[in-house]
């Protein structure tokens, strides 16, 4: 048998049984489905017990099967089309398990991103946009929410701040055109990763500026391009992108860059609270 491409030794002189043969093509042939059943339900599938699937995962060089699932999980996310993900989401989500099954990957989600994240690196990134002339914002299609999202909350602290409009390719270097060494990038991806972002970050790293990579993973093709990166995990479970981690991260990031200028987010909201009164921006009914 060839080389699997997600083991971590090389097990192509190994004998193996034919049950671990059994899993083997199984994975190879239906990876998209694998990499989200647990080892019962693999092997059930393949029919095998689960101690079987188990002692497979540990022949490839994994520590357990959980290692194995998640190795798998990195390979696919990036590269499962949409019909490929309903049909994972299909046979792990159902009408009567959604909000218990999902809500709860998001909680594992921002926990594993917690326990993760680098405190120097967020420090640094905060210190970055601080220090910015100018602040360019850049997320696409998924991610434009999470730019958005940034944009509205760093806009009343800065005044500099440029959220980058990505529905034109064209139109998108225009506005970043003017972009220097004394500026700073926050780039948002997510599998499925777009090739606008990286072409974009490569024109931002071509003028000097300094780039603060979100993403899932420090194998993100974004990743390579940042000088600071903060990942926050996501998922893609479903046919909906989980992004509660990268927006609880920069829940954080814009908490702590508005925190470090106090005075300055003072005032600004203070003069805002007056316009918002003035203009009826908000309800203010008991």
């Amino acid at each position: 048998m060839k080389n699997l491409a997600f083991a971590k030794t090389d097990i192509s002189n190994l004998k193996l049984s034919k049950g671990h043969k059994k899993i083997a093509e199984y994975i190879a042939e239906n990876y998209d489905k694998a990499a989200f059943m647990t080892a019962s339900k693999l092997g059930e599938k393949v029919g095998v017990s689960e101690s079987t699937v188990v002692r497979f995962a540990s022949i490839l060089g994994f520590k357990g099967y959980p290692e194995l699932q998640k190795e798998l999980q990195r390979m696919i996310k990036s590269k499962l089309t949409a019909v490929q993900r309903m049909e994972v989401s299909d046979s792990l989500v159902s009408d009567q398990n959604a909000v218990k099954k999902l809500m709860s990957a998001d909680i594992e989600l921002i926990r594993d991103t917690l326990e993760n994240v680098s405190q120097s690196d967020f420090n640094e990134a905060v210190s970055a946009i601080n220090n910015a002339s100018r602040i360019y914002i850049l997320g696409v299609r998924s991610s434009a929410a999470l730019a958005n999202f940034m944009y509205f909350y760093l806009n009343p602290v800065f005044e500099n701040v440029v959220l980058v409009d990505t529905t034109s390719a064209g139109e998108m270097f225009e506005q970043m055109f003017r972009i220097g060494k004394d500026d700073v990038c926050v780039a948002l991806s997510f599998p499925r990763y777009s090739n606008q972002t990286i072409n974009a970050l490569r024109f931002i790293g071509d003028r000097g500026s300094k780039i603060i990579a979100i993403t899932d993973s420090s194998e993100s093709p974004i990743a390579k391009l940042a000088d600071i990166l903060l990942v926050a995990k996501s998922s893609m479970v479903s046919v909906v992108d989980s992004l509660v981690a990268p927006l609880s991260l920069i829940n954080a990031l814009v908490a702590s860059v508005t925190f470090s200028r106090r005075e300055e987010a003072y005032n600004n909201f203070n003069e805002l609270e007056h316009i918002w009164d003035e203009y009826q921006v908000y309800d203010m009914q008991d």
